[in-house]
C-alpha cells in the first residue's frame, strides 16, 4: 500500500496524504478524518519518501554497481555516500547484476523511488539499453556516470584515462629491461577495451608489432573476487604454456594479477626475477597480497569525490563541465 494507492481510495491527492501524515494545516477536518482512517485500516507507515511530497524533495540519492561483492566499487559507494550525507542527501544502492536489461530495470525503479539524484559507479553502464531507460524514466534528473559516458543531456561523466595508463605501464616494463611482454584480459567493458588499446599502444611504441602482442581472456565472466583470482589463475596457466619466454605479464585487474601470482608461485617461478607482474585498480587486495602488487592507480576516492560534487553542483545549479577527466598514477611494489 503506497500514499497513491491512499490518496486514490479517499479521492484526495497524494499531496493531501501527506500533509494529513505530517499534521499539516489547511485540510478539511472531514477529509484529516476520512485519510487517516484509510491509513489505519491499511496499516499504512510513514516513511521518507511520503513526507518529501510536502518539501517536494526526497533528498535521495541512486547509486547503482554492478556487483556488490567487487570491494573496488562498493569502497566508491562509501566515499559517494558519506560526501553526500554531509550535504543532507541519502544514499541508497543497487546491486545490479551483469544483464543491461536489469540494469534497465533498476533505473525504473530508481524513477519510483522519487531520487533527486542518481550516480552510475562503472563503464558497464555505457550501454544502449541503460541510454533509452535513462531517457525514458529519468529525463529530468541529474546522472553522474563514473568512468563512462552516454550521450544524454542530464549525464555527467567523470573519467580516468586508463588507456594511457596502461600504455604506461607496458613502457616502464620495457625500459626496466622486460621484452616478451603479456597481457590478461578481463571480460569485456569500455574500460577494459581501453586498456587493452593502451597496451597494444605501449607495445607498438616500444616497435613490438600487433601480432606479436601476447594476449590472453580470463576465462568466465564471473567477477567476484573470489571467482577473478581463479580466472586469473587459469589464464596465467593457459598464458606460459602459450608463451613460456613471457618476463613480465601486465593484468587488466589486481584480482586477476593474485590468481597469477598463485599461479607463479605454485610454479616456482620467482617474481619479480623471473617475471614481473602489473595489475589495475590498486585495490587492498594487491596491498596485502604476497608479493605486493605494482599496479595502476585509477584514483577511485578522486573518482568518487567528483562523482559526488558535480552532483552537488548540478542541484545548487552551477556551471558544471559534462566531462571531467583525471589522470592514473603507477604504483611500484615487490612484484615489480
Amino acid at each position: 500500500m503506497t500514499i497513491y494507492d491512499i490518496a486514490k481510495q479517499a479521492g484526495v491527492s497524494a499531496s493531501t496524504v501527506s500533509r494529513v501524515i505530517n499534521g499539516k494545516p489547511g485540510i478539511k477536518e472531514s477529509t484529516r478524518r476520512k485519510v487517516q482512517k484509510l491509513l489505519e485500516e491499511n496499516s499504512y507507515t510513514p516513511n521518507a519518501a511520503a513526507r518529501g511530497l510536502v518539501m517536494q524533495s526526497s533528498r535521495f540519492i541512486g547509486i547503482l554497481i554492478e556487483d556488490i561483492r567487487v570491494s573496488h566499487h562498493t569502497d566508491s559507494v562509501y566515499v559517494i555516500g558519506q560526501e553526500m550525507m554531509k550535504s543532507g542527501y541519502t544514499c541508497i544502492t543497487f546491486s545490479t547484476g551483469i544483464e543491461p536489461e536489469q540494469k534497465a530495470k533498476y533505473i525504473e525503479i530508481l524513477e519510483q523511488r522519487q531520487v533527486e539524484g542518481v550516480i552510475l559507479i562503472g563503464s558497464m553502464f555505457s550501454s544502449d539499453v541503460v541510454r533509452e531507460s535513462i531517457e525514458r524514466h529519468l529525463s529530468n534528473i541529474p546522472v553522474v556516470l563514473v568512468n563512462g559516458t552516454l550521450d544524454l543531456p542530464n549525464v555527467y561523466s567523470i573519467l580516468i584515462d586508463e588507456e594511457h595508463g596502461t600504455q604506461e605501464c607496458v613502457e616502464y616494463l620495457l625500459k626496466h629491461g622486460r621484452r616478451n611482454l603479456s597481457y590478461i584480459m578481463d571480460v569485456s567493458t569500455p574500460s577494459n577495451t581501453k586498456k587493452l588499446r593502451g597496451f597494444r599502444s605501449g607495445m607498438a611504441a616500444g616497435g613490438i608489432e600487433e601480432e606479436d602482442c601476447q594476449i590472453v581472456c580470463a576465462p568466465g565472466e564471473n567477477t567476484s573476487p573470489n571467482d577473478s583470482i581463479s580466472r586469473g589463475y587459469e589464464a596465467a596457466e593457459f598464458l606460459l604454456e602459450q608463451y613460456p619466454d613471457t618476463d613480465a605479464i601486465l593484468c587488466c585487474t589486481d584480482l586477476l594479477a593474485i590468481g597469477c601470482l598463485q599461479l607463479l608461485q605454485e610454479k616456482k617461478i620467482s617474481v619479480p626475477e623471473k617475471v614481473a607482474v602489473m595489475g589495475v585498480d590498486n585495490t587492498l587486495y594487491g596491498r596485502i597480497c604476497t608479493p605486493a602488487l605494482s599496479t595502476l592507480d585509477n584514483k577511485l576516492v578522486e573518482l568518487s569525490m567528483n562523482a559526488a560534487h558535480v552532483l552537488l553542483d548540478v542541484f545548487e545549479g552551477r556551471v558544471t563541465s559534462h566531462k571531467v577527466m583525471l589522470f592514473t598514477d603507477i604504483i611500484l611494489r615487490q612484484s615489480t
